[in-house]
């Protein structure tokens, strides 16, 4: 409670792993200020997912990724939270976290309506290659946009936008740009129960980005925020 009253109440989503002593507890106190629970970074048991999902968690953050690198392949996070149809997939889609056909098995199970794309963008996002020291601890920047830390040769983030991964879900799963839109745009708001936003349609706030596709990438040209544009290419 000392952070929700710290936030003023706004906030709207945690991640927690399930399998943690009072982590079913404090997802039925979360759900009942209104706050949106995901598991994740986990390692919990089929049991677990569903009572964590019977508790009120809707989403998975992201899946495939945050859990143990040597898991057994029947007893597994990954499985029962596919499996939950009540659980939303929020995956990174930057070439790096997920292999193309993960990111194609995920989408296959879950579909367009729930699927949610999300970048895990880190502070080097933007930032040119090589070495930087985050924290006390070196990272490695590759020309390529991966971020790992070099002594255990691991993931530490993301340095792609949350565009990047339009196109690559594209490439990967064949789904349509519509489809691909949705799954950064209109199911995020709707899982945060932000009913004003994350459509086209009238009575919607005026969100809007405007952009290209050029050779499967993704540029923005312009940014709208209730119909004020905030940002134009130049």
């Amino acid at each position: 409670m000392t952070f929700y009253r710290a936030s003023d109440e706004k906030i709207l989503q945690v991640t927690v792993a399930p399998e943690i002593a009072g982590a079913l507890d404090f997802i039925r106190k979360c759900r009942k200020l209104g706050i949106v629970v995901a598991i994740g970074h986990h390692n919990a048991s089929a049991d677990i997912v569903k009572q964590a999902a019977d508790a009120g968690a809707v989403d998975s953050t992201h899946l495939g990724n945050g859990c143990a690198n040597m898991i057994n392949r029947h007893q597994n996070p990954l499985w029962p939270q596919l499996a939950e149809e009540r659980l939303y997939a929020s995956i990174i889609v930057d070439g790096f976290h997920l292999r193309p056909e993960e990111v194609k098995v995920f989408y296959k199970v879950k579909g367009s309506d729930r699927t949610i794309i999300v970048s895990d963008a880190a502070s080097l996002a933007g930032l040119p290659p090589g070495e930087y020291d985050r924290d006390g601890r070196i990272v490695v920047l590759t020309p390529e946009g991966m971020i790992k830390l070099p002594d255990q040769n691991v993931l530490a983030g993301s340095a792609s936008l949350v565009t990047k991964g339009i196109g690559n879900v594209m490439r990967f799963t064949g789904c349509s740009l519509a489809e691909a839109v949705h799954m950064v745009s209109r199911n995020p708001a709707r899982l945060l129960g932000l009913n004003d936003r994350g459509e086209i349609i009238t009575g919607m706030r005026a969100d809007l980005v405007l952009f290209t596709i050029d050779d499967g990438e993704i540029n923005v040209k312009k940014t709208m925020i209730q119909g004020r544009t905030v940002y134009k290419a130049k």
